[in-house]
């Protein structure tokens, strides 16, 4: 009786170990910055066979991905890929916002004992979980060329998170996570090439110290999986585009070398068989501004500041005179509540007086009130998504397409366009299939995915459910 139960308990206990084997011994998450699909189709004849061309024909491709907020930019995009939810959970509205109590703009990742962390993040990524469920056991850094990429990827529990440094363009990282550099980083703190002078060798540079942290810090050589988060640019090499194909050929073209490179460098580390590595897109792409008119298309400028006093002057009519909007910033108004204390204003009333005033300003296509979006339907929802009620604006202006925005105290614009970024998103390496999916999906679900592939729990805000 007791040699039966032994080799039952042995066959049990072999097929857990395989099936801990079976997890990734590494999670490679590559995000490329403003990647299109559109683009990477026109120029797949000049790709080779290791970058972009490999991933595609081997991997798992969700082809139509789309992020479940708008707007999106650089950080909320990370941030949502890292922590599997929207910026209304995770708090990372955008790269930069107001304060509502300095009413001064504030970067996502500003700290001011660190200098950066991610102390604004207010969920958890999906680095983070992994280093709970092995009692911080497992490996995990970020590479990017911006801190906001480097840090909103890393997360909370992460070992470290490096980027490249505007000013002195050599790596850079943050207190947050350790107080002395480790000896390989100091080895390799000097970045080799001028970037300075060609903004296309940063991927190089990024791709290099990805692979070097893979190798001095032994990710991926046992059986607790690590995790690696990578972010490239395919973002267009001057502000404006004169001739896309030209100018972006060449952009593509290295991007998949690089590509390429980071992928089979990882692979001879680590073991191809060992490899996860996710490829996805950060969905926006940066549009310098063109003036419409000369094509005789319909178009503006809807000057925010202007508005604002024309809305306090009919909110001091009912009211009694003061300064109703205490400032504006990008499309957002932000309310005085202490006057509105004062003055014994309710605050749904203001809204929905204020609303009804401004969207009879020519230039808005539509306004957004803080109760709006909190009771919004689903025809909101992706606003919403997008939306924070303790540090997005009372009133969001939404521009006609092809109106110019325009903050006269600061100068800043903001252009309106309701373009749609096609982008994919990839799985490729440990076991996964070819496969190509053409069923639309959101970039949320890619945290529960890898979480599920490496048994572990999902961010702690991440409701949506895994790709496969």
């Amino acid at each position: 009786m007791n040699r039966y139960l032994a080799i039952i308990l042995t066959v049990l206990y072999g097929t857990e170990i395989h099936a801990i084997q079976l997890a990734p011994r590494l999670v490679v998450n590559i995000t490329i910055d403003q990647l299109r699909s559109d683009y990477m189709e026109a120029f797949s004849p000049l790709f080779n066979a290791n970058g972009f061309r490999r991933l595609l024909n081997q991997g798992t491709v969700f082809e139509a991905a789309s992020y479940p907020f708008t707007p999106v930019d650089r950080a909320s995009a990370i941030a949502t890929l890292s922590t599997g939810t929207s910026p209304y959970y995770n708090g990372i509205i955008s790269t930069r916002w107001l304060d509502r109590n300095t009413l001064r703009p504030v970067f996502c990742v500003d700290d001011a004992q660190h200098f950066a962390s991610p102390a604004r993040l207010m969920t958890s990524t999906i680095g983070d979980e992994l280093k709970v469920s092995t009692h911080g056991a497992s490996i995990v850094w970020s590479v990017a060329a911006t801190r906001e990429a480097a840090i909103l990827s890393a997360g909370h529990a992460a070992n470290g998170a490096l980027w490249i440094d505007e000013k002195t363009n050599q790596w850079k990282s943050s207190t947050y996570y350790t107080t002395t550099s480790s000896e390989w980083l100091k080895a390799y703190s000097n970045v080799s090439q001028n970037i300075s002078e060609n903004k296309q060798l940063i991927n190089d540079v990024v791709m290099k110290m990805a692979i070097q942290a893979v190798n001095s810090c032994s990710m991926g050589h046992d059986e607790v999986s690590d995790m690696l988060c990578v972010t490239l640019s395919a973002a267009k090499p001057t502000g404006y585009v004169t001739n896309w194909q030209t100018e972006m050929e060449s952009v593509y073209m290295q991007l998949d070398n690089t590509l390429g490179q980071l992928v089979s460098g990882i692979e001879k580390i680590v073991g191809a068989e060992h490899v996860l590595f996710v490829v996805t897109s950060t969905g926006y792409a940066d549009e310098g501004y063109t003036d419409l008119s000369q094509y005789r298309i319909p178009t503006g400028t809807f000057y925010i500041n202007r508005t604002a006093n024309l809305l306090n002057m009919y909110l001091g009519a009912i009211y009694g005179q003061g300064r109703y909007v205490e400032t504006c910033y990008k499309n957002e108004m932000y309310l005085n509540h202490k006057l509105l204390e004062q003055k014994r204003a309710g605050i749904s009333e203001v809204l929905s007086r204020s609303q009804e005033f401004l969207v009879q300003n020519a230039g808005v296509a539509d306004v957004y009130t803080t109760e709006r979006l909190l009771n919004g339907n689903n025809d909101i929802l992706k606003l919403r998504n997008g939306f924070s009620p303790t540090l997005s604006g009372d009133i969001i202006i939404e521009i006609a397409p092809g109106w110019q925005l325009l903050n006269e105290d600061t100068q800043e614009t903001f252009t309106s366009r309701a373009g749609f970024v096609p982008f994919p998103v990839i799985f490729f390496g440990a076991g996964v299939k070819a496969e190509r999916i053409t069923t639309p999906v959101t970039v949320d679900r890619i945290a529960p995915t890898i979480a599920k592939s490496i048994r572990i729990r999902a961010p702690n805000a991440c409701s949506s459910e895994p790709l496969f």
